[in-house]
């Protein structure tokens, strides 16, 4: 790391940061043999991929600059139609906002900052940053999501400012900070509301999930890290070890749950959404700060799910949802998110599952060509046909590159990128596609805010030798930003 740990040995304990290939805390079973994809059956693509993987001509580091060149086309665009606004609409050339209708927050542009940061793309980022300190304030009154509104802006500044070490962005993230933290102060368990209203502070939306309960602690703790004010790790922890405390007897964890009572309302237990970037969040907590409890709970809980959920079909593993209490399988549907636990397990020392279950999300790659919001795996068939440019399947694919260093998954997340400008190039930049399985895809236009914080990031850092980013020692969260591993 290149930047100062401020306080957090004396936070945190001295307990040492994990690597990225840790050693395996639960067993692992083998993991499911190679066969020839299932026929084609109901929602297979129209248009299916036909290209194999494969080098792209002349060096990685051309595919790197490439995608620079379409971040400044796309970034352009944004400037020129919808700068300041939350989200281009990239067909029309119209914008809209994510938060609050008619009220702006940048969004955009606070989670491409760290991005252009990267890719050296310094007039662009100077133009961001300008607009940030012209422009952004959290004094709004207005009810926001906690969740999307601490990995989208307070950890989009937070990694600008590990980045740029401009101060303004770090008092902007300590004032929505406290303006979020209410969220957890407020509930009688700790566990935080869904909304709360950043000028009143007033909280709503007990009835919450996994995902928005427990992805706080990586910006909060880098938060308590960089002001000295522990209240933010402690108050993200807290709310870990009240849910983990109320695991099954399976060490399973169903994914809704009260904020005021701690009661589960549901009895599903799933590594997809709406519960994911908890699971994901209990193992960087242990990366990055080196909590010896969240470590132990990571475990505890993995070993639940590779206990109960883990299914092979057609010779390729998935996880099923099942009955938190039972372990009996509810269902067989898989969403396109939940391919983000490859990378998870390939860098919490499960490698062999976690190289098995990219090689499964491969196939549908192969097929569709785009990944489908959903399939059943059973059949492949998807059960969601659009794509909302979601990046989890390049975000395992960079970090298992990262781990293993293995080409299979550089050439994955280079065929990830070609069918995204073959079907989502569009006149103001990338659109979204409304259905996967048409020939053409079918577009929308809209493109989020997350996909200048997520793609752009992980297809610049796997195909280049990014001279701003140290490879051997860094940490990207579950909105692709950057705490650690800024190279200046």
């Amino acid at each position: 790391m290149t930047m100062p740990r401020r306080g957090m040995l004396t936070l945190l304990g001295a307990a040492g940061l994990t690597t990225l290939a840790g050693r395996a805390a639960v067993a692992e079973p083998a993991p499911p043999s190679p066969s020839a994809p299932p026929p084609a059956g109901p929602g297979s693509a129209a248009a299916p991929l036909t290209q194999p993987e494969f080098a792209p001509p002349g060096s990685w580091r051309e595919v790197a600059e490439d995608v620079r060149r379409e971040t400044r086309f796309a970034w352009q665009s944004y400037v020129d139609k919808a700068f300041g606004h939350d989200q281009i609409r990239p067909v029309s050339g119209g914008f809209e906002e994510f938060f609050v209708a008619d009220h702006p927050m940048g969004l955009t542009i606070v989670e491409a900052l760290d991005t252009l940061w990267l890719m050296e793309l310094d007039h662009e980022l100077e133009q961001g940053l300008a607009w940030v300190r012209r422009n952004l304030s959290f004094d709004v009154d207005a009810s926001f999501q906690v969740f999307e509104t601490n990995i989208r802006l307070l950890g989009g500044l937070l990694s600008a400012y590990h980045c740029t070490r401009e101060r303004r962005l770090l008092a902007l993230a300590a004032d929505l900070g406290e303006r979020l933290l209410v969220a957890f102060t407020k509930s009688p368990t700790g566990i935080p509301y869904r909304f709360v209203n950043l000028r009143t502070g007033a909280v709503s939306g007990p009835e919450t999930n996994l995902a928005e309960t427990g992805t706080y602690i990586t910006e909060f703790g880098y938060l308590s890290q960089l002001t000295g004010d522990r209240r933010f790790y402690d108050a993200a922890k807290r709310a870990f070890r009240v849910t983990f405390e109320r695991r099954t007897s399976l060490d399973l964890l169903p994914y809704a749950i009260h904020a005021e009572t701690g009661e589960f309302l549901n009895r599903t237990a799933t590594i997809g959404p709406p519960a994911d970037s908890f699971y994901e969040y209990l193992f960087d907590g242990w990366a990055l700060f080196g909590d010896r409890d969240l470590k132990r709970w990571y475990d505890v809980l993995t070993a639940g799910v590779v206990a109960h959920q883990p299914e092979t079909n057609a010779g390729r593993l998935w996880f099923a949802q099942v009955d938190a209490y039972t372990g009996e399988v509810v269902s067989r549907t898989q969403s396109e998110l939940a391919s983000f636990y490859a990378g998870l397990l390939g860098q919490s020392g499960h490698l062999r599952l976690g190289r098995a279950y990219h090689d499964s999300w491969n196939a549908v790659q192969d097929r569709y060509g785009v990944l489908p919001e959903g399939i059943d795996y059973t059949t492949l068939a998807a059960t969601s046909t659009g794509n909302q440019l979601r990046p989890e399947f390049a975000d395992s694919a960079f970090t298992l590159w990262l781990v293993t260093r293995d080409e299979v998954f550089r050439r994955r997340a280079f065929t990830h990128y070609q069918q995204m400008k073959r079907t989502s190039r569009v006149r103001f930049g990338y659109t979204i596609l409304d259905d996967v399985t048409t020939n053409p895809p079918t577009r929308g236009d809209f493109c989020p805010g997350y996909w200048w914080s997520e793609q752009l990031k992980y297809y610049w850092l796997i195909f280049g030798n990014a001279r701003r980013f140290n490879y051997a020692d860094n940490y990207l969260s579950t909105e692709g930003n950057i705490f650690r591993g800024a190279r200046r």
